[in-house]
């Protein structure tokens, strides 16, 4: 029996895509590679629905997180930074590692960020150089209302940047970066791309060129005018992940021809599905408010009685099915199931199937007393 990988990423990947890994290599300074590099940016500006810069980084999700950090600000700027869980705090502790002074404003685990709060907070705050926000709370199954939120930035800062971590979202769910006018958008391949892991992507508007300009935090592999100045050669300024752009330029043709309405559909469909799914079986949500509850990603309180390590390890190990715990002061608390990139409705009753079979196993009746919260 197939395993039935159940986490926010790395995610299932499509058999050709999969294949497309298995080619020999090419010069990466040649003109093949050039020809794909050049495809995979022009499809990726369609799917970021942006008309800014796109360039793309050999290393995971946090790499981005951290090129966005370095090339845009210096020491000493101050950045305010919207956290409703795990890799919102992680921004902001990258951000502080290089001498950025960065203000948080936090929010409860399992709610969405109020984009008046954010207003508030940047009325009150000053001489913020950047504003940092999380799309797609990974760790908690929440989407920011984004768009609302971009908009009550820039009704008190027009000037401000607006650097998103949109690596469990962007490919997933709608995000028309050049509509909400947001200034540096990254994302990774491992998550709703369906490629392996080892390159992230990212848009850079006109706002943020012109603070690249004035940045002085020191860069060198990801330094985001070198990665442009190589892209007009058709060629990354490092090795890249060959084998990865191989896949993601089958991966892209792929996204393409589902078309981005069909994509969203999609994984509105199997988060509501995975949603129903858990209440149906007695569970209680982490998200506070569905309409928040991220299409991606499913957060799932552990029900009272229960230890979530038993729990996992049950559904791993008797029944196939990988989920992911939960992270930081939730470690314990909550168990996710992933529903991005490559999931079928049939993947999701598969991994509530085994649910129904191993909650009574480890101790849960849905008469009982309930999910903790």
């Amino acid at each position: 029996m197939s395993v039935n990988l159940r986490i926010p990423g790395p995610t299932p990947c499509p058999d050709d895509v999969l294949q497309a890994m298995s080619r020999q290599m090419i010069n990466h300074r040649g003109p093949e590679f050039a020809d794909m590099l050049n495809r995979i940016t022009a499809s990726l500006q369609k799917l970021f629905q942006t008309k800014s810069d796109v360039l793309t980084l050999t290393s995971a999700g946090t790499g981005a997180i951290e090129s966005a950090v370095v090339n845009t600000l210096s020491a000493g700027d101050r950045a305010l930074c919207v956290s409703i869980g795990v890799f919102g705090d992680r921004f902001a502790d990258i951000a502080r590692t290089y001498g950025v002074e960065v203000d948080k404003v936090d929010f409860e685990l399992g709610t969405a960020a109020d984009p008046q709060a954010v207003a508030d907070a940047l009325k009150k705050g000053g001489s913020y150089k950047a504003v940092m926000v999380t799309h797609n709370e990974t760790s908690t199954g929440v989407t920011n209302d984004l768009g609302a939120i971009a908009k009550a930035i820039r009704s008190v800062r027009p000037d401000i940047l607006i650097l998103v971590d949109a690596i469990s979202s962007l490919g997933s769910v709608p995000l028309p970066i050049d509509e909400w006018d947001l200034d540096v958008v990254f994302t990774g391949s491992q998550k709703g791309w369906m490629v392996p892991p080892g390159m992230s992507m990212v848009s850079v508007s006109k706002r943020a060129w012109d603070a690249i300009e004035q940045a002085r935090i020191p860069r060198y592999y990801f330094d985001y005018k070198k990665a442009r100045s190589f892209l007009e050669k058709g060629q990354t300024p490092w090795t890249p992940a060959v084998s990865v752009y191989f896949a993601m330029d089958v991966a892209l043709q792929k996204l393409e021809a589902e078309g981005l309405a069909s994509i969203h559909e999609r994984h509105a469909r199997l988060g509501q599905f995975t949603r129903d799914g858990v209440k149906a079986l007695g569970l209680k949500l982490l998200a506070k408010d569905e309409r928040y509850a991220s299409n991606t990603v499913t957060a799932v309180w552990v029900p009272e009685g229960v230890e979530g390590s038993a729990l996992t390890k049950m559904m791993r190990t008797e029944y196939n099915t990988v989920l992911a715990g939960g992270q930081g002061t939730l470690t314990g608390k909550i168990f996710r199931i992933g529903h991005l990139g490559l999931v079928s409705q049939a993947d999701l009753q598969a991994c509530l199937d085994a649910l129904k079979l191993a909650l009574p196993r480890v101790g849960f009746s849905p008469s009982g007393v309930g999910a903790t919260a």
